[in-house]
C-alpha cells in the first residue's frame, strides 16, 4: 500500500467519524423580528431560523411516519400583542436508510414565520417574544432524540 493510498483511507475514515459525531446540537436556531422598531397599530414579521448542517436533516411539521417527531413552534408574547398563525416551510421528500418510505424533512436553512400585531392601544414600550422550538434531527442512518430550544426576540414599540 502506498503512502498516498493510506492517506486517502485515513482522510475518508476521519470524514465519516466527523459525520457520525454530529447530533441535534449541531442545528443552529436563531430568531429575529423585522422591523425591530414598530409603531403601534402595525404588524411585524418574526422568523425562527434553523441552520441545518449538510449531513443532517430535521423532521418537518407534518412527518409522513407516525414514529417521527414533528417540528413544532410555540410562541409566547406579552399580553396585548397578537401572534398570528405559524407558517412552516415546505418540506423536501427524501429516502433514508432508517425508513422504507419517503420522509418529509427540512434541509439547509429552514425559516418558520409568524406575524405579531401591535394594537394601537398597546401600553408597553418594548416586548420580549419567547418561542419554544421542538424538533427531531436525523442523519441518513438514524434519528436523534427530539430537543427543545428556547428562542428570544425583542421588539421596540414606538
Amino acid at each position: 500500500m502506498t503512502k498516498r493510498s493510506l492517506l486517502i483511507i485515513v482522510l475518508t475514515l476521519l470524514s465519516f467519524a466527523s459525520v457520525a459525531a454530529q447530533s441535534a446540537a449541531d442545528v443552529k436556531v436563531t430568531g429575529s423580528v423585522t422591523p425591530a422598531k414598530v409603531k403601534k397599530g402595525r404588524i411585524v414579521r418574526a422568523v425562527v431560523t434553523l441552520d441545518i448542517p449538510a449531513a443532517l436533516h430535521v423532521q418537518s411539521n407534518r412527518p409522513l411516519d407516525k414514529f417521527l417527531i414533528a417540528t413544532n413552534l410555540d410562541v409566547e408574547a406579552p399580553q396585548g400583542l397578537q401572534v398570528g398563525p405559524v407558517s412552516y416551510p415546505r418540506a423536501v421528500l427524501r429516502t433514508f436508510n432508517f425508513s422504507k418510505n419517503q420522509v418529509a424533512v427540512y434541509e439547509g436553512r429552514a425559516m418558520i414565520r409568524f406575524n405579531i400585531t401591535v394594537p394601537q392601544n398597546y401600553s408597553g414600550g418594548s416586548a420580549d417574544i419567547r418561542a419554544r422550538l421542538r424538533f427531531q434531527a436525523c442523519n441518513n442512518n438514524s434519528c436523534f432524540p427530539p430537543v427543545t430550544r428556547d428562542v428570544e426576540m425583542s421588539l421596540n414599540v414606538q
